[in-house]
């Protein structure tokens, strides 16, 4: 993918049909309170709020938020004010209680953040700051596909309907020359919308020759004896393309910013630790998996997943304009107006004074 399609931006003010629910990778849509931060003696409450409500998914490529909550830096920043968490399962849930003002400030994948939104007109959220690049992988049964040209034909698995990963695959489809129906997933090569959850299984079975999905989910179709036949990474400039955002409600934070910007320099906090101690990141992210589950995963899957997620400040907006745009080409999105869906300035604030670069908001900024 060369550079100027990435840096492509889709401006026009058009009218947004209804969209598609665009999941982010999770297991489903249960969410999962997280009610045992502990509060430092002598603390004091930011913006006179009892709590602020932290959302993101159990998955390593929210990793940020994981660490952050294993090692208490949301709670530390927030002072008295408590650090409460959701687990969610899938980008619309998470949308849903943003939306509906039972969460506060979520980690999220870049579909379901344009798509909520989109649906609003651009009314109720805001991107704040970035988190994690990286993670997605097309993995596929080596003895059915021994190359790229060879994915023709074949069965290859997305999470869901125009989520983040089944987006990408249509696009990279596409740049193959090959013709795909978005919606049935019929064509050149049959796109198999599949939960994370039971891929693995169908993987396994011989149902899909292959998938493209993020981590842990391609680390464990490798640890089945499936290959790693392309990362995305390599189709990006820098090979640097936003996997998880973060996200909040915009009226909280209009009345709250004192709260936000505290979770962001959580935030900040916990991705300087994460690539200061990868190896110990990599452990505190699994032990909070494995809090929030029940289960951990196993080395053979955590280590080659945890190498290929970037942890960074930065949202990487004109990654999320490029994927917007690969969602309007497959006929998954009418061409949107994401003017105002980031909002940066807390967090170049904050970068500012940990004496770092500011990041840009690639023209999508708030007024």
């Amino acid at each position: 993918m060369p550079a100027t399609t990435v840096l492509r931006r889709t401006f026009a003010v058009m009218a947004v049909l209804p969209l598609l629910t665009l999941a982010a990778c999770g297991y489903g849509s249960q969410a999962k309170d997280d009610d045992t931060a502990e509060i430092a003696a002598g603390a004091e409450k930011i913006d006179g709020l009892d709590s602020v409500r932290i959302g993101y998914f159990g998955n390593l490529t929210h990793g940020t938020a994981l660490v952050g909550n294993q090692k208490g830096f949301f709670q530390k920043e927030l002072g008295a004010t408590k650090a409460r968490y959701a687990v969610f399962n899938a980008g619309p849930s998470e949308i849903e209680a943003l939306n509906s003002g039972s969460l506060d400030i979520g980690f999220i994948g870049p579909s379901p953040a344009i798509n909520g939104y989109t649906k609003s007109g651009g009314r109720n959220l805001r991107i704040i700051g970035g988190s994690a690049s990286g993670g997605v992988k097309l993995v596929v049964n080596p003895d059915e596909v021994k190359s790229l040209k060879d994915v023709k034909g074949k069965r290859i698995a997305t999470p869901q309907l125009g989520n983040t990963q089944d987006v990408a695959f249509l696009n990279w489809a596409s740049e193959q020359g090959w013709k795909v129906d978005a919606q049935s997933g019929k064509g050149d090569v049959t796109v198999v919308r599949s939960d994370n959850k039971v891929t693995p299984d169908a993987f396994a079975s011989g149902s899909i020759d292959g998938a493209w999905v993020p981590e842990p989910t391609a680390s464990k179709l490798v640890a089945q004896g499936g290959k790693v036949l392309l990362d995305e990474a390599s189709l990006w400039p820098d090979g640097k393309f936003v996997i998880t955002n973060i996200i909040v409600r915009q009226q909280f934070l209009e009345e709250h910013p004192k709260a936000v910007e505290a979770v962001l320099r959580a935030s900040l906090e916990a991705n300087k630790w994460i690539n200061a101690h990868p190896d110990e990141a990599k452990a505190v992210a699994n032990e909070q998996l494995q809090a929030d589950s029940g289960k951990a995963l196993p080395a053979e899957v955590l280590d080659p997943a945890w190498r290929s997620i970037r942890f960074t400040d930065d949202p990487l907006a004109a990654t999320l304009d490029a994927q917007a745009e690969h969602a309007v080409e497959a006929g998954l999105l009418q061409e949107p107006d994401l003017k105002g869906i980031y909002d940066l300035t807390l967090l170049n604030k904050v970068l500012e004074a940990e004496g770092a670069p500011a990041v840009d908001d690639a023209g999508l900024g708030a007024k």
